[in-house]
């Protein structure tokens, strides 16, 4: 899969469980592929206009000029990121309102599981460079 082009991964920025993601991702990305905005920027807001039915419980990852959400765009992401974590993209075989099924029962239960920030994350002046203004 050629990787010249980079991706954009949205994200809530102020769901625990949704930042812990993009540490994962900043992580495992060794070539440095994806880039972040949380849903609530500026950025967000102005990338997220052009993708149908995303809602606030959704990932959303915008990789050429095409708009992936929910458990799509996370097995995307993990199929991105290489070995080990490729392997899981064997799930896309299972039907997408199954698989969604699973990611919006995560969705509804995230701040209550893994908790809520007041405010939308900041970027360390290390992670920069991976966040769109």
């Amino acid at each position: 899969m050629g990787k010249t082009m980079r991706a954009v991964v949205l994200f809530d920025g102020v769901c625990n469980l949704c930042n812990g993601t993009i540490d994962f991702i900043i992580h495992w990305d060794r070539d440095a592929y994806f880039r972040f905005a949380s849903l609530q920027s500026a950025a967000g807001q102005r990338l997220v206009q052009g993708c149908n039915e995303v809602g606030g419980d959704s990932v959303v990852l915008l990789e050429n000029e095409r708009c992936f959400t929910r458990s799509s765009a996370v097995l995307r992401i993990l199929r991105i990121l290489g070995l080990p974590w490729s392997l899981t993209y064997g799930f896309i075989i299972i039907p997408s309102r199954w698989r969604d099924g699973v990611y919006d029962w995560v969705a509804r239960h995230r701040y209550a599981w893994f908790g809520k920030r007041e405010t939308c994350r900041l970027p360390t002046t290390a992670e920069r460079q991976w966040f769109l203004d």
